[in-house]
Formats: structure tokens, sequence, C-alpha cells
């Protein structure tokens, strides 16, 4: 008798600058059966970012035409501009038994919790908020003002810890990434998911 059922929602966020996108590209670099969602967002693109792959990159009127849809799984509006996770393709992933790595804000998270609390739900942490400032500084993407502004909102952010179910304090990339390659494997192993599997027989 087969086991196999739908995949793992596995969502990663925390504030910006901890780190969180560099741990979901290399993790993505080692597991075959994970596929990243990626977001719509209305804001341009930085220096190097590709449309398709960071972001799908869109219009204003664009977004609003697929929230009338119900297109989103999630949607925000962060410093001025709006992001969302299109609903077809998580759900069709999870229904074919992939695993999907959603990469998104803290509001966006908490948004997805209310819908999918089977999802697994990790908050990444910085080493420092010495440490988290030097690295939004050095980013260079973004001028005196919206460097204090990011600060600011992340001291908030970090409350936000107690509402998900792992943390991982990113102060070595490579081990923060097996800290999540971890997270996952032993949520395949949970005794509660092997039974919804069997039920869903």
């Amino acid at each position: 008798m087969s086991i196999a059922g739908e995949g793992l929602l596995v969502v990663v966020s925390g504030p910006s600058g901890a780190g969180k996108g560099t741990i979901c590209k290399r993790l993505l670099e080692t597991k075959e059966d994970l596929v990243v969602s990626v977001s719509n967002t209305t804001r341009l693109p930085r220096e190097g970012e590709v449309h398709s792959k960071n972001y799908f990159f869109i219009s204003r009127d664009e977004f609003q035409d697929m929230i009338k849809k119900d297109g989103f799984i999630e949607y925000a509006q962060v410093y001025g501009n709006y992001y969302g996770t299109p609903r077809k393709f998580v759900e069709e992933n999870i229904q074919q038994g992939r695993d999907v790595l959603l990469e998104i804000d803290i509001q966006g998270a908490l948004q997805v919790k209310e819908k999918y609390k089977e999802g697994v739900f990790v908050f990444i942490l910085p080493p420092s908020m010495e440490e988290l400032k030097s690295r939004i500084t050095k980013r260079g993407t973004e001028n005196e003002k919206e460097i204090l502004h990011r600060f600011e909102s992340a001291y908030r952010e970090i409350n936000y810890v107690s509402r998900y179910n792992y943390f991982i304090i990113n102060d070595r990339v490579d081990t923060a990434v097996d800290k999540l390659s971890s997270i996952i494997t032993a949520e395949k192993c949970r005794v509660d998911r092997f039974k919804m599997k069997l039920i869903g027989q």
C-alpha cells in the first residue's frame, strides 16, 4: 500500500536582513523534491533581479485584478508595494506530492497560517540586532531613511516569532540551511502526518 500523500507547505520568513533569501536559495540547491513559489509584486526590480525567477513584477492594476479573482493565498502591502503568493501554483504542487517553499514577509505568513494550519512555519532570526543593521546597510539598496525604517520594523517583527513552529538563528548560512533541511525531514516523519496520509487512502 502506498502512503504517498500531499507535499508540505514550508513557510520561511523573518525581518528584513535576517538572511532568509540566502538560506532558501541554498536549500533549493540541495533538495530536488522542493519547489519555490515565486511571488508577484508591484515594486520595481532591484539590480540583478530577474522577472519570473525572483518575482513576477506586475502592475498595480494586474495585482488588483488577481485579488478580485481570488488568485492569491495571501497578499500584503509592504513598504508601499504589494506582494502576493499565487494560489494555483502552490495548491497544484502540494496536491501532486511536491513540497512548496514560500519565502514571504511576516504579515503574509500569518495570513497563510490561518488557511493552511498544517503548514510548517519557520522564523529566521539574525544573531544580533547590530548584525542585522549591518546587513541591511551593506546591501546598498536603500537610502538612510529606508534603512532606519526597516531596522525599526525588525524590532517589532521579531515579537511574532512565537506564532511560528520553529526558529533558526542565522549566524552561519550553512548551519542555518542544515537546520531548515532537518526541520522538513522531521515534519515528514511526524506520526500525525502519517495518520493523515493513511486516512486519505
